[in-house]
């Protein structure tokens, strides 16, 4: 039996966070007395480590006032979470749950996660939607360089003992694209998220709907070499 390794990004590809992540970011910016980033602009950089989201999006501030947003924005977005709770803070797409389910009964096939969010904010999305023990490796931002720095998928290939041509990316962003080829690992992207399909070009599959998911992985294996 062939093992295969199916990787998803979160924010924009299994959650809808987006308003969460507005809120934190205004939040932030407005304890340091400045005007908020655009809503385009924020989604732009999601994805990214907040170290280097920070000053792409207030490139006038220095180091000093960059940090303090970082941790403001880490605040901010615990507390929205918790007067709204993770299920209502970071709601799945839909067919998300259906996806990972289906997936997870396939013997051949290990997930797994690489995202810019804490282990903090991973754990607790986990737990609120009963996840544990569904991803086999977690790699976030605690633990690695801002994608699209390959070292996520590279450590989720050595946990679960799999080669770049047996694993596939998941994700929304041009980050988590050029992240996938950086590892030399096959990209599926999603349309539904937070970067626009034309910054995808690159991807393998481009999907609209959870749905598809399954026949596009099955045209990357098939494509793949033996």
């Amino acid at each position: 039996m062939r093992l295969r390794a199916v990787i998803f990004d979160v924010d924009g590809t299994l959650v809808d966070s987006q308003a969460d992540i507005l809120a934190a970011m205004v939040m932030a910016f407005q304890a340091e007395g400045l005007s908020p980033p655009t809503r385009d602009a924020v989604l732009g950089i999601v994805g990214l480590s907040l170290d280097v989201a920070l000053p792409i999006l207030a490139p006038d501030s220095d180091h000093e006032a960059c940090t303090r947003m970082v941790q403001g924005y880490k605040d901010a977005y615990v507390e929205v979470r918790r007067e709204k709770g993770a299920k209502v803070s970071s709601p799945l797409y839909s067919g998300a749950r259906e996806a990972l389910d289906r997936l997870q009964k396939h013997d051949d096939v290990l997930l797994g996660v690489a995202t810019g969010k804490s282990r903090r904010g991973l754990d607790k999305l986990i737990e609120a939607y009963e996840l544990e023990g569904v991803f086999l490796t977690r790699q976030v931002a605690d633990d690695h360089p801002s994608k699209p720095n390959p070292s996520m998928l590279f450590q989720a290939m050595r946990d679960l003992g799999l080669e770049a041509n047996d694993t596939v990316m998941i994700g929304d962003t041009s980050f988590d694209m050029e992240m996938a080829r950086a590892a030399g690992v096959h990209f599926i992207g999603v349309a539904w998220g937070y970067h626009d399909v034309a910054r995808l070009a690159d991807a393998d599959v481009i999907i609209d709907d959870f749905a598809q998911l399954d026949a596009a992985l099955e045209t990357v294996w098939s494509n793949s070499h033996v």
